[in-house]
């Protein structure tokens, strides 16, 4: 009787209880409400409403958001309760992906940044690549140049390898990518071109977080390709149990940013040119355009307790700021899961699929003074116009070429379809253990197709002779097939368990296997009928003895067991131990497997104090990974026949070849003073990389003439730096926030021990055949620039240089000299600032590098006194200049500029409405907003942009801070609106 009484006393007390969820920004849909004690809970809704049933007149209900701090508020006598739920101060106490798990930042042993999709929803990227800029300290990002869809330089800490690839390992929602192009490359008719982003087919409004893992501690789970760093994305999932569709849409109008100041016509004139008495011609008219873009991404997500699922669709078209260049990218994404038997099962499947255009035009980074559309466009006479009275093109000769007419007679476009998709199942085999198998799959199909007209009459280039005849054809066309197929199998098995509240372990035991096949094949064709305009459907329709074509496939398997313990003593102490072993096909018979091992160590001196210094602690880690990014096949021997049918052999076998292995160690702190408000962090790292491969020369062990083999160096690649990041959020509360923050990373390189003396960084331009800027030297950083230390003009208008002793000299005389100069900047910073007050929104990026060189190729080969006498323009001070004609046109430090630059990355001003009047057109939230990129940079740079890297690699080794020609960047605008239904 007396439970009865006390079982409907409770119950008519119960109440349902309603209310709203917010933080500083606003509503939180999918904020978690609790009868504390209970399992009696409920979710918010896109308003960040709630409505509880059942609450007890004394509960107390626990409001909580990942990333918030958790709040209790008393039930009593209230059915209506107003939460806003406040930071929970901060970045130590963020949840951050790593390699096969997450940590909490406080936990964490390594240096680990991670950015969430707050940090980039309101900016406008064309590749997830570049949301990294001025971000995360010890990242530099550099695109190769302006062009929509160009390939994008990422490095982590620096250079790791003087050959193999210097990017990091992306691994997107568990899937590790090959880290290949992803689009159809092959040379322009002209000349090389640069690759395509590998990022491209991701959506950028489809990203949950990237981390970025620098070092050991953090990269050695990933064994023989952490060396270069790893970049987790994660993509997004259902995050309400409400239905919500979001669909975002904008605009952006670009224009030509920098300018390399060549005269126009009534300077040329003035300055002694052959005046032609036209002055309708503009460089920039010929060939540049205004760019625009458009974007529409439309989202659908729903969450519930035993399933979620999210799908997207994105559309984006962009015409480049050069005529006959853009990218249009067509992305769609699935994410679902599902729980089984009470949560012990859970499958997982992710999709991501993008088809991908790109059209571009004659770009090349290495021609001559002849054969790339920017250079015809500078060079050409400003006083001659580029149509002749009768509408046709006015064709001076083979050499001096209309830039109008090379834009028109040239096609070059290319289709690239992309899959990543992956399935997972997790069995909670107990409430300590867990295993995940994951499969995963990444296919691209790529095809790039390019012509050159017939009537396109070039010096040397798609000009062929008919057999027995001295009659000549013009006109070229090639066919580029490429193909990708990949497979990931990983089977991990987790352990957690606290021992106490003194002693918690967290275990992973790993097996994975990843499966990489690459195959394409190349079609080109030469020598057409003047008649002719479609020669990429009819590439068989050339001279027949000009018609080639060739085939290749390629298969890597690379075979991983792998393990790691965390461990947390006594809440104070963190442990990070972890050891990879890997296999490759890669590597030679005697080197298949080696082992990469890593140890991380954490000591939290103050945490969760109230006052000025609230958190510190303290890391040290060491470890060894490696480097696998090199081509496949270097270990074996290959051969192909010539065109008389003799085998010749392309590479000798070595067994020995080996990964690149880089020993890194490092010790940082990150801290959080002034009452949460001011976090921080501060690292010092040294790596040393050994085995360097390279090809060098060796006998011939099968017919045919000596080859190379690929072989592992002598020597040590030396990096070390120090990185800080800060932030400070200045203002923060319901109506106003403000915050601030920023990175500086402090970077150098030296070559150790190493006997060899190699050359990269080509230069091109007349008169500059074989020429080159740029040395890998013992005791030197690598790339050091190479060149004749330029003095000025003698009397008679000559170059003097220096020779061997320091003395003035002519060019016969003059000697090359290593000079105490890099492209690799010194510092790189970031800094960035948002606002919030109410409605309104407000952000801006700044970044920017420091302590490099640039050789200026654009200059070299086209602003000297020569080539205005010859009839070519150029700049003023090129044609005003002292300087001889006969003046040899030579590399030298004359074209040596500082690249030191800060740029404005981004604004967005925007605001966002919510109310009544939006209710009644279903519209849970819309947001306006403005968005301006680059809109200055400060620099002491000459040409289009500080931040250039044009691919100016010789033999396989890359280069770095060369610009020639590079495709201008651009300077947008964008106006866009994020509507949630």
């Amino acid at each position: 009787m007396v439970f009865l009484t006390m079982l409907c006393t409770g119950l008519a007390y119960s109440q349902d209880v309603s209310g709203t969820v917010s933080d500083a920004s606003g509503p939180l849909p999918g904020a978690n409400v609790l009868v504390k004690g209970t399992n009696n809970s409920a979710q918010t809704d896109l308003d960040g409403k709630f409505t509880i049933k059942n609450v007890g007149s004394n509960a107390v209900l626990v409001f909580s958001y990942i990333g918030l701090k958790s709040q209790e508020v008393s039930a009593a006598g209230k059915s209506t309760i107003k939460v806003v739920l406040k930071d929970d101060s901060a970045e130590l106490k963020e949840v951050i992906v790593i390699g096969y798990g997450t940590v909490k930042k406080k936990d964490a042993t390594g240096a680990v940044d991670q950015l969430s999709s707050k940090n980039f929803d309101n900016v406008a990227s064309p590749s997830p690549a570049q949301l990294l800029r001025g971000k995360v300290a010890g990242v530099q990002v550099t695109q190769s140049s302006g062009e929509p869809g160009g390939a994008v330089s990422i490095r982590v800490r620096g250079n790791s390898s003087i050959r193999s690839g210097n990017g990091p390992l992306i691994v997107i929602d568990g899937v590790p990518l090959d880290g290949g192009n992803v689009s159809a490359g092959g040379d322009n008719l002209l000349g090389a071109s640069s690759a395509r982003n590998p990022l491209n087919f991701v959506n950028q409004n489809d990203i949950e977080s990237m981390s970025v893992l620098k070092d050991a501690s953090s990269t050695a789970i990933y064994g023989s390709r952490g060396a270069n760093g790893v970049i987790v994305i994660t993509t997004k999932k259902g995050k309400s149990k409400e239905p919500q569709i979001s669909y975002s849409t904008s605009v952006q109008f670009s224009k030509k940013a920098g300018n390399f100041n060549v005269m126009n016509g009534d300077q040329f004139a003035a300055a002694g040119g052959d005046d032609k008495k036209s002055r309708s011609y503009n460089w920039e008219d010929a060939v540049l355009q205004d760019g625009f873009s458009m974007n529409h991404d439309l989202s659908f997500s729903k969450s519930t307790d035993n399933s979620n699922t999210r799908l997207s669709f994105g559309a984006t078209t962009t015409d480049g700021i050069v005529k006959n260049t853009g990218i249009d990218k067509y992305t769609a994404s699935l994410y679902n899961s599902n729980d089984f038997f009470g949560g012990a099962l859970k499958i997982e499947s992710r999709i991501i699929y993008a088809a991908l255009k790109d059209k571009t035009t004659l770009i090349t980074n290495d021609s001559g003074f002849i054969g790339n559309v920017i250079g015809t466009a500078l060079y050409w006479n400003p006083t001659l116009p580029t149509y002749n009275t009768d509408g046709s093109y006015n064709v001076i000769s083979n050499t001096y070429l209309n830039p109008v007419q090379l834009l028109d007679s040239y096609k070059d476009y290319t289709n690239t379809n992309k899959l990543l998709g992956s399935i997972s199942a997790t069995w909670k085999i107990s409430n300590h253990w867990n295993y995940k198998f994951v499969f995963g799959i990444e296919t691209s199909n790529s095809s790039r197709k390019s012509q050159l007209l017939p009537t396109m009459d070039i010096q040397n280039v798609a000009q062929a002779t008919v057999p027995g005849s001295t009659t000549v054809k013009h006109g070229q066309a090639a066919i580029n097939n490429q193909n990708k197929f990949n497979r990931t199998f990983e089977h991990t098995l987790n352990y957690n368990n606290d021992f106490g509240d003194n002693l918690n372990i967290d275990g992973l035991l790993g097996y994975s296997y990843y499966d990489y096949t690459a195959d394409g094949n190349l079609v080109t064709g030469k020598g057409y009928d003047i008649a002719q305009t479609n020669l990429i459907d009819n590439i068989e329709g050339g001279l027949q003895n000009e018609y080639r074509a060739y085939s290749y496939r390629n298969r890597v398997e690379l075979q991983s067991y792998f393990a790691r313990i965390n461990a947390t003593i006594y809440k104070k102490l963190l442990l990070t131990a972890t050891l990879r072993a890997d296999g490759s096909t890669k590597l030679g018979a005697n080197n298949k497997y080696d082992y990469f091992p890593s140890v991380g160590l954490g000591y939290k001196v103050i945490e969760d104090k109230e006052g000025l210094l609230n958190s510190f602690k303290i890391r040290g880690n060491y470890g060894i990974t490696g480097n696998q990014e090199f081509a496949p096949n270097s270990a074996i021997a290959r051969g192909s026949y010539g065109l008389n049918g003799s085998l010749n052999v392309d590479t000798n076998a070595n067994a020995d070849l080996k990964w690149e292995t880089t020993k890194s160690y490092g010790v940082g702190a990150d801290f959080e003073f002034l009452n949460n408000k001011l976090t921080g962090s501060v690292d010092y790292f040294q790596r040393d990389t050994k085995d360097l491969i390279f090809p060098v020369p060796a006998a011939a062990t099968q017919p045919g003439p000596p080859s190379p083999r690929f072989k592992n160096l002598p020597g040590n690649l030396i990096n070390k730096g120090v990185e800080v990041s800060l932030n400070y959020k200045v203002i923060s509360n319901e109506d106003f926030t403000w915050d601030v923050s920023g990175n500086a990373s402090f970077l150098s390189n030296k070559m150790t021990n190493f006997a060899g003396f190699i050359a990269t960084g080509g230069i091109n331009g007349q008169g500059l055949s074989g020429a080159y800027a740029q040395v890998i030297t013992n005791d030197k950083p690598i790339y050091s620039y190479f060149l004749y230390e330029w003095r000025g003009y003698d009397a008679n208008g000559m170059s003097v240089y220096a020779d061997a002793a320091g003395n003035d000299t002519g060019l016969g005389t003059a000697a090359k000299k290593i000079l105490d100069k890099q492209p690799l900047p010194k510092v790189n910073v970031g800094f960035s600032t948002n606002f919030t007050y109410k409605g309104f929104d407000a952000s801006a990026s700044f970044y920017g590098a420091f302590g490099q060189y640039i050789y200026n190729n654009t200059s070299n080969a086209y602003f000297f006194k020569g080539a205005f006498l010859g009839g070519r323009n150029t700049t003023e001070e090129a044609a005003t200049s002292p300087q001889a004609q006969g003046d040899p046109n030579s590399p030298s430090t004359k074209y040596l500029e500082k690249g030191d630059f800060l740029r404005m990355g981004n604004l967005t001003l925007g605001y966002t409405f919510k109310g009544d009047a939006l209710e009644k057109f279903k519209i849970k939230s819309a947001r306006l907003y403005v968005n301006g990129n680059n809109l200055f940079v400060i620099t002491p740079y000459s040409g289009f942009d500080p931040e250039v890297d044009t691919d100016k690699q010789l033999n396989g080794v890359p280069s770095a801070g060369m610009e020639f020609l590079s495709y201008p960047r651009e300077k947008s605008f964008a106006v866009g609106l994020n509507v949630t239904f």
